[in-house]
């Protein structure tokens, strides 16, 4: 018997999600099918690949997928961004000797490898591809006040701080971190199913599960409107055809809220955020990255944060992590109400990022 879109749709509403993406933290610990390593024959490839693109002037804004061939990799490639999209949501891939290069020669190699996963997209409104994760808020890096005018820090001014980060999504189907080094204590990442946290609402607390399938006021960041602040409505857990999805950032939440004019949040839709986050730290896996560890999040089905940390320049020990936005071949159709910031709600599209109005990186 067929089921119409309008039965799907009530059964997201009442039933519990079940899949691989529906893991609790000592079923992924438990689970090596997420995490792969380079053998030494990948490692040269890249390698070669690397040297080939920078001895033809190329740099990680302009290297594209066919300046970059790594056939040796395309199996373990495959199915990352089979486990991404159709499995648990979070991949590893380990063993990349990151030791052996310069932090610019590290883009251009990061970049090449990442056009494989899929066309980069722009992280700011000028058009950037990658994104140091890095404290830029003390110390040599310090770019930027401790807090804004509104009192606290914006979302990508937390990611560069060395604070902890709430579990939160990027607006990407995936990103992509490199660990070029870590951080002297702390910085532990923390990865959780967003389809195990939305079942467990759904379980304890219904009428929460119904809000958050509601529309949530947010601002987008500053830099993706050309230095205004635009806001827009979405829910938090959202469903078309068959399909889960979640975009979700409590910071823009909290920043809608000091804007005039945005309708005010009742006591009970505060009430599901603060649950969302209990159960997020009750069901996340935490884990260190390495460095020469890239891992990859489908920002569609997992949330993930980070513990605060503390460096050591003295000894190397400064956490720096190289972030790229994918977008993929293989994903997943979106509700209408991702239209408004991540362009097109088709499969496969090229979505998502800090849109510029430019050429896109395409493979």
């Amino acid at each position: 018997m067929s089921t119409s879109p309008t039965d799907s749709r009530d059964a997201f509403l009442r039933d519990p999600i079940v899949g691989p993406a529906a893991w609790s933290a000592p079923e992924l610990a438990a689970d090596g099918s997420w995490v792969q390593a380079l053998d030494a024959g990948e490692v040269a490839e890249i390698d070669a690949a690397f040297r080939a693109a920078k001895a033809r002037g190329l740099d990680y804004a302009t290297v594209r997928k066919a300046d970059f061939p790594l056939p040796k990799l395309a199996g373990k490639l495959a199915a990352l961004l089979d486990q991404l999209e159709s499995g648990r949501g979070v991949a590893l891939l380990r063993g990349l000797p990151v030791q052996d290069y310069d932090d610019e020669d590290l883009r251009l190699l990061w970049a090449g490898i990442g056009t494989h996963v899929g066309p980069l997209l722009p992280q700011s409104l000028d058009g950037k591809l990658i994104r140091d994760v890095r404290d830029e808020a003390s110390g040599k890096f310090a770019k930027h006040a401790p807090s804004t005018a509104e009192g606290s820090l914006t979302s990508t001014q937390k990611a560069q701080s060395n604070g902890p980060l709430r579990f939160h999504t990027d607006r990407a189907d995936v990103l992509g971190l490199l660990c070029v080094r870590q951080a002297g204590a702390g910085g532990e990442s923390k990865v959780v199913s967003a389809v195990t946290v939305r079942n467990e609402i759904l379980k304890r607390r219904p009428d929460l599960h119904d809000l958050l399938c509601r529309p949530y006021w947010r601002t987008r960041e500053t830099q993706d409107v050309g230095g205004g602040r635009k806001v827009y409505a979405m829910p938090v857990f959202g469903f078309r055809d068959g399909h889960f999805c979640t975009q979700y950032s409590r910071t823009f939440v909290e920043e809608a809220q000091r804007i005039d004019g945005v309708p005010k949040m009742t006591a009970a839709m505060d009430e599901a955020l603060d649950l969302l986050a209990e159960v997020a730290e009750e069901q996340c896996h935490t884990f260190r990255l390495t460095p020469g560890d890239m891992v990859f999040y489908n920002n569609l089905v997992v949330y993930h944060g980070r513990t605060p940390f503390t460096d050591d320049p003295a000894s190397r020990a400064d956490r720096l992590l190289y972030r790229l936005w994918f977008a993929p071949a293989k994903t997943r159709p979106l509700p209408e109400s991702y239209r408004e910031t991540w362009g097109s709600t088709e499969p496969g599209a090229y979505r998502g990022g800090m849109m510029t109005g430019g050429a896109s990186q395409a493979a």
